[in-house]
């Protein structure tokens, strides 16, 4: 087929460009058009349109274009009379699909049944990944898991079928890793309810997380909004090589970023370093982009992008990508808003933590540094896998390390577990031998699911509140993340380095350099892994778990019980009164750094994501109360009580009183979850004012008719104490761009004036006053009808 469209496609461009009149026949016009996946036929790449698109904004703007600009200004809804200025004005945007993995496609589904449409308009899809907890090893844990969320998956199965949205069973694999087999390619603009969506950078998409309601406005054809983004480049010079992996370089730039670093801005990589880098390899280095606060990362479309597309055989996306190159590489001369240089010659291998993902260190000073600061150096569980680093390449790798310890009699002194990214993974790791030595070496193999990663992790060999270390493959490692332990000090590195450090046992050793002592009393060194980029023979699928939607799906039923525990029908939130917002009690002022894992706790909490009633009971569980240093006690205004923070917000609410948050830097940062901002709409809060906000919570807040705020001077944070109520004024003339005042009342009676400024632009000051844009856009749907 791939010749077809190849020459198809050259004599439309040709018509296009006006060189000669060629007629092409119909049927070769057809055979040209190319299925965005194989799931999907009669859904094809419309590489037309993007060029058409960039053609337009090309000659508005007059200047060289990244390669990040061409996709995201590709696919607005208007590039003619759009306005475009990165970091300033918002982009109305038509992206070309959506996915949602099971925990928030269940709020991004009941909001669409809410929303009254009887279909998707834009290809979607469900990814069955995070209800799976990690226990006994991967059939038992799967078998499990299908029983106890029996009624989620049946009500996503079901939703599913009804309004066009294809399902991934349990047991499927991880969201990101499906997405790069199957939906990804070098141009698509893919939006997911997940904040490691931009793993499909790897393959040359603009590919971002966001929060369910986001997915419902691109599901229900409505053009998405984006704050338009600047752009961040990262050039790559020199060669990976020895323990140096793709790990490393997220790593590295984690390190100069921080975790709020890229906020607001996409990563554009670039550089002849990039072609030392596999395809998955790109994938793994974009999909932590999101611990830097980027809105995506992406790499410019090239061969080792198009070896993968064969290899999960979409050679005929790769043809056309070929005829199309042009719009999916930066131009060159374009300008960036920042430039980073890493020559990948001299990277070394990485860990960084514990307990924020930016605390960056060699892994030669890992040992030094945790023996100065007092963290644990013996290393209890090894953890490779996740969605960040699980691909066929990734236990190649692993696997290598582990060969070199058998052959010398050696097994991991340290606990270890391997999660597959997909069922295709582990069917073919199985094939090649890869899991049999890595079981061989002491890992147990777990689901292909998200697992300990999230917090989906039953671990028994510790006690809650157990000072310990543990290693992993994977993206976050927030305070209790992986294991709801406070005490647990987890360092994330690459699964090679996961490896090693398991089988020696101890954050002191550094297999560039050390030696390890084999069964028979002899020292030996570690080689550097080498393992194949893709599987010789191709992919073995494994079981087939997907489900089709059904062409007409208006006769399917989806039941939600009013008796469940684990669903809950929505009801919208109440309107704008039009008042000011005064006298509001503060829940509570948080100390330092709340992500949405310190808002929405996930772990035990993710069979709750249905629900939002029981799911609010971890609202704010997490965070640091500023006036007693502890977390989930805060001071009832009302009874003077101490008491959890739920508890208080839901008297708040029955007592009719309005509250606020006061946060610190970045507030939000981590997982897309909306539920974080879903919870204190749904108790009664009004107003989070912070020092900065992390860019998917702060545009969750907005969907659901909150107010995001930041103190123009961010010093005025000291200024408000837990005791006082706060009034927001002036939102009669709310308008873009335009602060709000914030009168401060002190329980002595004296007051103070502060400045909050705000994002929001006209619609979303709309979403503000309908009370959340689920409510707008039934507003809207009605004065159309």
């Amino acid at each position: 087929m791939a010749p077809y469209c190849v020459l198809a496609a050259r004599l439309r461009r040709a018509l296009n460009s006006g060189i000669r009149r060629y007629h092409v026949a119909p049927a070769l016009c057809q055979r040209a058009k190319v299925a965005m996946s194989h799931f999907e036929p009669n859904e094809h790449i419309n590489y037309e349109k993007l060029e058409k698109n960039i053609s337009i904004v090309r000659k508005r703007l007059d200047r060289p274009l990244t390669l990040s600009e061409k996709i995201v200004y590709g696919h607005l809804d208007d590039p003619a009379k759009q306005e475009i200025e990165r970091g300033k004005t918002y982009l109305r945007l038509r992206p070309d699909r959506v996915a949602m993995q099971d925990a928030t496609a269940q709020m991004a589904m009941l909001q669409f049944i809410s929303s009254g449409l009887p279909k998707v308009a834009v290809p979607s899809t469900i990814h069955c990944d995070h209800l799976i907890e990690a226990q006994s090893g991967g059939e038992n844990d799967l078998r499990r898991a299908k029983d106890i969320n029996k009624e989620v998956y049946n009500f996503l199965a079901t939703a599913g079928a009804k309004y066009g949205v294809g399902f991934w069973k349990p047991g499927s694999g991880i969201i990101h890793q499906i997405i790069l087999e199957n939906y990804s390619y070098p141009g698509v603009m893919l939006i997911g309810t997940d904040s490691h969506t931009p793993n499909g950078g790897g393959l040359g998409g603009i590919c971002i997380g966001v929060g369910g309601a986001d997915a419902v406005d691109v599901m229900a054809g409505i053009p998405w909004e984006l704050k338009c983004p600047k752009v961040i480049g990262v050039k790559l010079t020199g060669k990976l090589s020895g323990w140096s992996s793709p790990k490393d370089v997220i790593l590295k730039v984690a390190g100069i970023l921080t975790v709020k670093g890229g906020t607001g801005a996409i990563i554009e990589y670039h550089g002849p370093g990039v072609d030392s880098i596999s395809c998955t390899g790109m994938a793994t280095i974009c999909n932590m982009g999101a611990e830097i606060g980027a809105t995506t990362s992406i790499f410019p479309y090239n061969d080792r992008m198009k070896k993968y597309l064969g290899k999960t055989g979409r050679a005929d996306i790769a043809a056309l990508a070929d005829e199309f190159k042009q719009h999916l590489v930066p131009d060159s001369g374009c300008h960036y808003d920042q430039v980073i240089e890493i020559n990948l010659s001299e990277l070394k291998p990485h860990i960084n933590g514990p307990f924020t993902p930016d605390l960056a260190h060699p892994v030669s000073d890992i040992g030094a540094v945790a023996e100065k600061e007092g963290w644990p150096v013996d290393i209890r569980v090894g953890l490779i896998g996740s969605c960040t680093n699980s691909s066929y390449e990734d236990m190649g790798r692993s696997a290598a390390v582990a060969k070199q310890a058998l052959a010398h009699g050696l097994k991991c002194k340290s606990k270890f577990t391997i999660t597959p990214g997909s069922e295709q993974i582990r069917a073919t790791i199985e094939r090649d031998g890869y899991a049999k030595i890595l079981r061989d070496v002491g890992g147990l193999v777990l689901a292909n699911a998200c697992g300990p990663c999230i917090g989906q992790w039953d671990r028994k060999d510790i006690k809650k509140g157990e000072k310990n270390t543990i290693v992993t493959s994977y993206n976050r490692n927030f305070t209790g993340r992986n294991d709801a332990n406070p005490e647990t000090h987890a360092f994330v590195t690459s699964p090679e380095i996961v490896t090693a450090l398991s089988i020696a046992g101890t954050l002191k050793f550094n297999p560039e350099t050390d030696y390890l002592t084999g069964a028979d009393g002899k020292k030996f060194k570690l080689e550097a892994p080498d393992a194949d980029e893709l599987p010789k023979m191709a992919f073995d699928p494994g079981q087939d778990t997907y489900q089709y939607p059904p062409k007409d799906g208006s006769g399917q039923r989806v039941d939600v019980s009013p008796t469940s525990q684990r669903l809950q029908l929505l009801e919208p939130f109440d309107k704008w009164d039009g008042k000011d917002l005064e006298d509001m009690l503060i829940l509570i002022k948080v100390k330092g750094k709340c992500t949405t894992d310190h808002i929405s706790a996930a772990g035990p909490w993710l069979k709750f994501r249905g629900h939002l009633d029981n799911i609010s009971n971890n609202l704010l569980i997490g965070a640091i109360n500023i006036e007693n240093g502890k977390a989930n006690s805060v001071r009832n205004a009302l009874t003077q009580e101490f008491g959890p923070v739920p508890d208080t917000a839901r008297y708040y609410k029955k007592m009719g009183v309005k509250w606020a948050v006061v946060g610190d830097e970045n507030y939000g940062e981590g997982s897309s979850r909306e539920h974080a901002a879903l919870e204190p709409r749904h108790l009664g809060g009004r107003v989070i004012i912070t020092k900065s906000f992390a860019r998917i919570h702060e545009t969750n807040l907005k969907k659901q008719g909150l107010l995001p705020l930041t103190f123009a001077d961010p010093a005025d944070y000291n200024k408000i104490h837990p005791v006082d109520k706060l009034s927001i004024v002036g939102l009669a003339d709310f308008a873009p761009g335009k602060p709000l005042k914030c009168i401060i009342k002190h329980p002595n009676g004296s007051q103070e004036t502060i400045m909050l400024n705000h994002t929001f632009n006209e619609s979303q000051i709309e979403w503000f006053q309908a009370g959340s844009a689920l409510n707008r856009m039934k507003e809207l749907q009605q004065k159309s009808s």
